[in-house]
Formats: C-alpha cells, sequence, structure tokens
C-alpha cells in the first residue's frame, strides 16, 4: 500500500518552526560585545521577513493551474513543481545567497569588535589574506589544516540547513493554502510595525536585527570607487605647503616612532592609566638622566583598532587618511611629503620598517633614502612569533647602521614599532648590551618560549594586562636609548598610531592617539608649545586636531633662524596652527572620523 505523502499535522508544524527558528538564527546573530564573539538575537528580521514573502508567494504561483486540493492530499502541480529540476536549481540558488549573506554578516558584526570600525571589503578583504597567511605562517600546520576544514564544513553546514529550512517552508505552503497565509502574515507583521514606527517618527534602532542587504549595497560603492581611479580621484584633497627650511634643528637628526596601538585609552581609562603610573614615571625619569624635555598633545588618527599604514600616510604626507581609498590613490601621485621635505633640506631620509614581511613597491612614493624590511634591516637573533624582530633590536640596529655612522648628513627615521601589536606576545626581555642585539646571540633561544607560556599572562584570557605590558616595555626601551645611545641633539617624535582593538580600548573610545616630542633644545619645544603642547609625558585634553595637521606645525615649528630671529616663520606657524584648528581643518576632520564611531563604538544591531 502506497504511503500518503501528507505528513501528519505536528510533525508538519514542528518542521516549520524548526526551519523558521533555523533562518532566524542564520538571519539575526551579531556581535558580543565588547570582543570578537557572536551570540544569538531575539529581534525580527526584515530580510526573513521578505524572505517568508517570497517562498509563500512562490508556492501560490507554483500551484496555480492545479486540480481542486482534495483533502488530505497536496495538489499536484505544487508537488510537481516542488520536486522538479528547476526548483532544486532554486533552492540551490537560494541556499548559496544565504550563505555569502551570512559570511558578510558575520564579517559585519566582528569588525567593530576586532578593529573598532565597520567592515570595510575594499580594504580589509584585500589586506585580511595578507595578516591570514601571516599567522597561517606561525601557527602549527595541523591547526592551519583544522581551521581550513572547519571553514569548508561551516560553509557547506550553512548551505545544506538553509536549503533544508526554506524547502520545508516551501513544501508546507504548497500543501496548505492557510500554511501559505499565515507564512505571508508573519513575514508582513514586521514590516508594517516597521512602517508604523517610522510614521510616527519613532526610532526603531533595536527593535529589528541588523539588516545584511544595506551594508552589502554600501560594499558595493566601496569597491566601485576602490576599481574606478575617476571616482576615487575626487577622494584625495590637496597637500599641505611643503615649503621653507628646516634651520631651527641646526643639523639635529629627527626620529619619529609611530608606537603600534598606543592609544588615549592608556591615560583616560582610569584602570590603564594607574597600570602604566609607575612606567610612565620611569621614562620620565630616564629622559630627565639624558637631559631631555618632552610636550605632549593629542591629535585624531585616521583609523581606529589597525589600518597603521593610515596613520603613517596621514602625518608624513599631510593628507586625511580617514577614507582608506585616498591611501590607494596617494601613492600614485608624486606629492611632496615630510620625506621629501627633509631630503631637499640635505637630510638622508630612512624608513625602518621591520613589520613589512611582503615586497612593497609601493613605497617609492615616500622617497626615502632607503626603506629597509624585516629582511633587509639585519636582525640575527631569534625569531619571536608574528612579528618576528623584537623593537629594542630594531632600534639597536637602526642605531648601529644608520645613527652612529661617521661622516653622514643628518638623518631623518621613521620607525614604527611591532611589540604593541595584537597578540601583545611574546615580549622579548629588555638587554643592557645594546650591541649584543645586533649579534645571532641577541636574546637566548628559551626566550620567546619563556616569554608567552605562563597561562595567566595569555592574551585572550587578559587582553588588557597583555596590552599594558607591551606599552611598559615600549617605555622603558624607548627610554634607555634616549638615555645611553641617540645623539644628545636628537629630536624625537613619538606618536600613537591608532587605538588599540575595542576588546581592549573598551565601548564608546575616541580615536584619538598621545604624541610627544622629545628633545634638549627648550627653545625649540616651546614653539611646540605655543601650538598647544603640553610639558610633560600627560598631554591635556581635547586633541589639537586631525593627524594629518601635524605634518604642517612640524614644517612651521622647524622653519626659521635657529636664533629665533625669523620674524616671517612665526607668522607662517601662526597662520598654519590657526588653519588646523578651524572648521574646515579639525573639525571637518573630525566629523569625517566621528561619522563612521557609532558602528564602532557601541553594539551592532
Amino acid at each position: 500500500m502506497r504511503r500518503s505523502s501528507a505528513l501528519p499535522s505536528w510533525r508538519a508544524t514542528l518542521r516549520v518552526l524548526s526551519a523558521l527558528s533555523l533562518l532566524h538564527v542564520l538571519f539575526s546573530f551579531e556581535g558580543a560585545w565588547p570582543g570578537p564573539g557572536l551570540q544569538l538575537a531575539f529581534r525580527p528580521s526584515l530580510e526573513l521577513s521578505a524572505l517568508m514573502i517570497g517562498i509563500a508567494a512562490a508556492a501560490a504561483w507554483a500551484v496555480q493551474g492545479g486540480r481542486p486540493a482534495v483533502p488530505g492530499r497536496p495538489l499536484p502541480g505544487a508537488a510537481g513543481f516542488w520536486t522538479d529540476g528547476y526548483a532544486h536549481r532554486l533552492l540551490g540558488a537560494g541556499a548559496c545567497a544565504i550563505v555569502a549573506l551570512v559570511v558578510l554578516r558575520m564579517a559585519e558584526q566582528l569588525a567593530p569588535g576586532l578593529l573598532g570600525r565597520p567592515l570595510n571589503l575594499a580594504w580589509d578583504g584585500r589586506h585580511g589574506w595578507n595578516v591570514a597567511t601571516l599567522a597561517a605562517g606561525a601557527a602549527p600546520r595541523w591547526l592551519v589544516v583544522a581551521a581550513c576544514v572547519c571553514a569548508v564544513a561551516g560553509v557547506w553546514l550553512i548551505h545544506r540547513c538553509s536549503r533544508w529550512a526554506m524547502a520545508s517552508l516551501a513544501r508546507a505552503c504548497s500543501h496548505s493554502r492557510r500554511a501559505r497565509l499565515a507564512l505571508m502574515a508573519a513575514g508582513a507583521s514586521p514590516f508594517a510595525l516597521a512602517a508604523t514606527l517610522a510614521a510616527a517618527g519613532t526610532d526603531s534602532y533595536g527593535l529589528f536585527a541588523a539588516p545584511v542587504l544595506p551594508g552589502l549595497a554600501r560594499q558595493s560603492v566601496m569597491l566601485q570607487a576602490a576599481w574606478s581611479p575617476a571616482t576615487a580621484a575626487a577622494r584625495l584633497p590637496a597637500s599641505p605647503a611643503f615649503v621653507g627650511t628646516v634651520g631651527r634643528l641646526r643639523g639635529a637628526d629627527v626620529l619619529v616612532v609611530f608606537v603600534e596601538s598606543y592609544g588615549v585609552t592608556t591615560l583616560d581609562d582610569p584602570v590603564q592609566s594607574a597600570a602604566l603610573a609607575s612606567r610612565r614615571e620611569a621614562l620620565a625619569g630616564l629622559l630627565r638622566d639624558g637631559d631631555r624635555h618632552v610636550v605632549s598633545a593629542r591629535v585624531r588618527s585616521p583609523t581606529f583598532g589597525g589600518g597603521s599604514w593610515l596613520a603613517h600616510a596621514a602625518l608624513l604626507a599631510g593628507i586625511d587618511t580617514t577614507d582608506p581609498l585616498r591611501y590607494d590613490l596617494l601613492l600614485t601621485t608624486r606629492r611632496s611629503t615630510l620625506v621629501s621635505h627633509f631630503a631637499a633640506n640635505g637630510y638622508r631620509t630612512v624608513a625602518w620598517m621591520p613589520g613589512l614581511q611582503r615586497p612593497w613597491p609601493e613605497g617609492r612614493f615616500f622617497g626615502f633614502d632607503r626603506l629597509a624590511d624585516a629582511d633587509g634591516i639585519g636582525y640575527r637573533g631569534p625569531v619571536f612569533v608574528f612579528w618576528r624582530i623584537p623593537d629594542q633590536a630594531s632600534m639597536a640596529l637602526l642605531h648601529a647602521q644608520e645613527v652612529a655612522v661617521r661622516p653622514r648628513p643628518p638623518l631623518f627615521a621613521v620607525m614604527p614599532t611591532l611589540d604593541s601589536h595584537a597578540p601583545f606576545v611574546p615580549l622579548a626581555p629588555l638587554q643592557t648590551d645594546w650591541q649584543r642585539l645586533s649579534r645571532p646571540d641577541a636574546y637566548d633561544v628559551t626566550d620567546p618560549v619563556a616569554a608567552s607560556t605562563d597561562p595567566a599572562q595569555t592574551p585572550w584570557r587578559a587582553p588588557v594586562q597583555a596590552y599594558l605590558r607591551s606599552i611598559g616595555h615600549t617605555f622603558a626601551w624607548l627610554g634607555a636609548y634616549l638615555r645611553d645611545l641617540a645623539p644628545p641633539d636628537m629630536l624625537v617624535v613619538v606618536i600613537g598610531d591608532h587605538q588599540p582593538l575595542a576588546l581592549v580600548s573598551g565601548q564608546g573610545a575616541s580615536w584619538d592617539v598621545p604624541v610627544h616630542v622629545i628633545g634638549r633644545d627648550r627653545g625649540l619645544l616651546a614653539r611646540f608649545e605655543a601650538a598647544g603642547f603640553s610639558p610633560g609625558l600627560e598631554p591635556s585634553a581635547p586633541a589639537l586636531g586631525p593627524m594629518h595637521g601635524l605634518a604642517s606645525l612640524l614644517v612651521s615649528a622647524l622653519d626659521g633662524d635657529p636664533s629665533g630671529s625669523d620674524e616671517a616663520a612665526r607668522n607662517r606657524q601662526a597662520r598654519d596652527q590657526r588653519a588646523w584648528m578651524s572648521p574646515e581643518g579639525a573639525s571637518g576632520a573630525s566629523a569625517a572620523s566621528q561619522s563612521r564611531m557609532p558602528a564602532a563604538s557601541r553594539p551592532p544591531g
């Protein structure tokens, strides 16, 4: 006897509810703020509602032309439609679309927790692959294979589950007109509620799950701009005027140190500020021992939680790189920069890039006399996992190969650090013998292991503590270098590239970073104080302006007669300072960065 194709009502109802629950999970999960986790959300999804209406409408169309229904039996037209090849292809395509939306949703929900800013496929997709390959190179092979298998299995599972869920709803609607009407009504209800709230002028934020399709449209616009030079050209503002001399340096070397992830959270968060108080005081003591003085300020970084190169370009080129597409476009031009400005004034220019582990032909834009990458700086000691070269060793090699060389022209050097880059471990022990850092026995071979085996110190269990240790470590070796090795007249600019990732900086963190100018020439430092810097290592709030404004300030502060009698240079400095703090120079850039902050500083969805 042939078994009836009709399911018992309780089984059919359970199947429909299971399908709807599964689709709800896929369409409405959200990031677990703060941090990189995900969690279920119990808010309706308008995209799922649209899918429900579409399935019910497709089922209604499919049964048109079939014979009248016999109680307890399906319509032949419906049964034929949902079992033929056309319907199978339709369900398969729908499942693939859901997989794509789920992956995009996962990226959009994880990006604010990891980076503190929204997703940008045009930028993050390109550089995310490089980061993934670097991590894969440092991880055990079995872990890399397991991660790839889990990723493929996860995509396959989402595809199969979403296809089963859509087929279950389609079959239920094909067998019952009542089911079609119920599914349509359930799908239309959230739209009706959203329309009612909009008509009443009520904000519905938080009532519905964050949609993915608007984000897809936004990413499409950014991708189109990245691929179209004509579209991107309009995004690049004018460069500042790199004119004048650097006479006030009197031929002194200049060292710019970008401290990775050094943000004002180290000052504004009471717990972090207290934890670093002794390290900051120790740095101040080392500067006093070296007869050096420091003035400090806050500036607004063009990026948050990552994208250090955007900060580097903002300072060196004087361009607002809040929009990452500007950075790509900038590298295709021949604009003047701080590097070319110092070169024009007789300086040797060096980029010391220990984190650069791949070819970077675009770096020709900056015009450094020497661009030393991880392989080119000559480190021969043990490899410290992710970033290979400890910062103190990098500084020792820069000093040995460039600073200590005599005779030579004055030096303008730029060095980004790595120790405070996530995951903040392992940290190499401080070495008092700086010459040893140039040798193969720079560190004991067990040091990289010993620095990362304490379970209580692992960054995933205590990310803030690991971050603070890395910043304190940077203070220690930098202070020791300025006391023990640096030329007496060297001017040092220490600046954070961006705030640490949101897991460390917390919810609602600003985009501000500290900048310190260190030197012995009190007259020169007084020019920075006149521009808004304050004495000491703790800058006062608020931020002076966007980071790219520092380029013009440096040019103005260093320009003129070293005797201090150049009236034209003083007037130019005052003019540039007014322009930097004007609504167009500061507030405009602030608005550009703050426009991205809501999604970066609050839980999405």
